[in-house]
């Protein structure tokens, strides 16, 4: 099977919003339709917010998103993983991996210190994956929404 990953583009639209509907009904989350396309336009034509689709013979099958910021530890910017996901049939193929892989690519031809992410402390499936990509800070997050 070949992966091509690539940035997201207007005609990934459509294929986006059905993945991203996906994504967001795994963690259990309801976005309103003007969030969905301010998040769609955020990825898709944002100079510090990137989306990225992993395609299969032309068919989008997962995307990542990321969040290019400064911080106050280095003199170059980070790269915040803020959204992965592969459809469940192609899962265990290591699509996941690859799209993560090119985020690190992207990272280091951009001069970004380093990679980052959180996940769910009971999404299992995800953590065998990054404990073997990336190491666990043991940071705990703390969050209060308004």
């Amino acid at each position: 099977m070949s992966i091509n990953i690539s940035p997201l583009a207007s005609q990934n639209l459509t294929e986006w919003r059905l993945l991203w509907q996906d994504y967001l009904d795994f963690y259990q989350v309801n976005l309103s339709d003007d969030i969905i396309q301010s998040t769609w336009q955020k990825v898709s034509n944002s100079e510090n917010i990137k989306g990225f689709g992993a395609f299969v013979d032309n068919k989008m099958i997962g995307f990542v998103h990321i969040v290019i910021h400064p911080n106050t530890w280095n003199l170059t910017d980070c790269c915040y993983l803020e959204d992965l996901f592969v459809l469940p049939e192609y899962r265990n193929q290591g699509i996941g991996k690859k799209l993560i892989e090119y985020i690190y690519q992207y990272a280091q031809e951009h001069k970004y210190n380093r990679v980052y992410w959180v996940t769910d402390k009971n999404n299992h499936q995800a953590q065998q994956l990054y404990n073997k990509l990336a190491n666990d800070s043991g940071v705990i997050q703390y969050r209060k929404n308004f």
